[in-house]
């Protein structure tokens, strides 16, 4: 009778035990199942099975969006003595090509990085390139243009990479494309040249000149089977189209070369882009973006009247109103009107007024021709050698940027 007695008791002994092991081994399986399903805040932050596609939990606040009655594009440049140090440095970001890297190149001064744009209505959301790449997750970022186009895609690149650790990131150059790869979050941010946007003889990603052009204003299909299922596109198309005030081209028949205006010209080729995007593009699930034309600073006398020099040695940006001649609002037009007229949207980036004042974030003699940086005798001649197209990086660009970010913040839906 004692022993039955003295069993009961090591059986009631140890069933607190038992059942606490079995909460124990329940909760941890409930754990289990809930970080491998989809809504796991644990997935959600730093990545599901390649293959899954989900919705990023990713929540915006309305202080990050900008409101509709805001316009970004309309403001100033301040002197940036409270945001801190640019998002990257030339040192930072091992993406950068000599082109663009000013101060590594020789230039003296670093005032060019120290300006922020600030709108005259509202502010611009603080750039977090997590937040960025949390839109991102799963989906494809791509800027397609000419080599101004290359620079914002640059900028890009080097404003998001510095919270990548090594071995989750990558840079693929696959001609006419570079593709910039972050694995943690099955995503990329790509460039694809294409300086008109339709096809033509400068389509090669290295082996071309401004000097000889020659457009299919038509013709699409070789670029847009690159283009097919990307999730964001960004074009630009500008530069090119300006080296003199007529371009030869063919429309029809592929034989039939013909002198066309660069206005004329220019809207063929948009219509042609227009007709791409109307058959491919699927509204619902890929954006589209159109940089505005990206100015140049040739003329002194424009900002300066009676001087003959360019961009080189400015170090300020231009005050009060300005709008440069090479700027041509005819262009912007047609962009407009043809964007006006889709059924998918294309939110137009008008970053040209804002880049107009901007005379001193130029390579000036600080960048490359031909894949060469200048020598010592070109640089001694900057009236004919001084780049006043490309933008030194960090600069201008990241403004472009900043204001895409703001928009896809604005277009991004919160799930929960």
């Amino acid at each position: 009778m004692t022993k039955q007695v003295s069993l009961d008791r090591r059986l009631q002994s140890l069933f607190p035990v038992a059942l606490a092991s079995l909460l124990v081994l329940g909760t941890t399986r409930l754990f289990l199942d809930t970080l491998k399903s989809n809504h796991s805040f644990v997935f959600q932050l730093y990545g599901r099975p390649r293959g899954q596609a989900e919705r990023p939990a990713m929540i915006v606040s309305p202080e990050d969006r900008i409101d509709e009655s805001c316009n970004v594009f309309e403001g100033n440049w301040v002197w940036n003595n409270e945001s801190g140090p640019p998002h990257y440095t030339e040192e930072s970001c091992p993406y950068l090509v000599k082109q663009v890297t000013c101060q590594k190149n020789g230039r003296p001064d670093s005032y060019y990085k120290n300006w922020r744009w600030q709108p005259n209505d509202c502010n611009l959301p603080r750039f977090d390139a997590l937040k960025l790449l949390q839109i991102l997750r799963g989906k494809r970022l791509m800027f397609v243009g000419d080599s101004v186009q290359r620079g914002q895609f640059e900028s890009m690149v080097c404003m998001v990479q510095s919270i990548l650790p090594q071995g989750k990131k990558s840079l693929q150059r696959v001609p006419p494309r570079k593709i910039f790869k972050i694995k943690e979050f099955d995503a990329s941010i790509e460039y694809y040249w294409a300086p008109f946007i339709v096809e033509s003889i400068s389509d090669h990603a290295t082996k071309h000149t401004v000097l000889k052009r020659l457009v299919k204003l038509d013709s699409i299909a070789k670029h847009g089977k690159h283009w097919e299922g990307v999730d964001i596109l960004v074009f630009e198309s500008y530069v090119w189209w300006m080296h003199k005030p007529t371009i030869n081209a063919t429309y029809g028949s592929p034989n039939d070369v013909q002198e066309y205006n660069v206005t004329t010209a220019y809207k063929l080729a948009l219509q042609t882009w227009a007709a791409w995007l109307e058959s491919s593009i699927n509204p619902e699930r890929q954006k589209v973006f159109f940089m505005s034309m990206s100015p140049t600073h040739l003329w002194s006398w424009e900002w300066r009247p009676g001087s003959d020099e360019n961009c080189y040695n400015e170090s300020y940006p231009i005050q009060g109103s300005y709008w440069g001649t090479g700027s041509n609002t005819k262009i912007m037009d047609i962009i407009d009107d043809t964007s006006q007229d889709l059924k998918v949207k294309v939110t137009f980036l008008n970053i040209t007024q804002l880049s107009e004042y901007r005379k001193d974030a130029h390579t000036s003699i600080y960048g490359e021709r031909k894949g060469k940086l200048l020598t010592k005798e070109q640089r001694s001649d900057p009236k004919n050698f001084a780049d006043c197209i490309h933008w030194c990086l960090p600069g201008v660009p990241d403004t472009w940027n900043e204001i895409l970010y703001a928009h896809l913040l604005k277009g991004h839906e919160n799930f929960l």
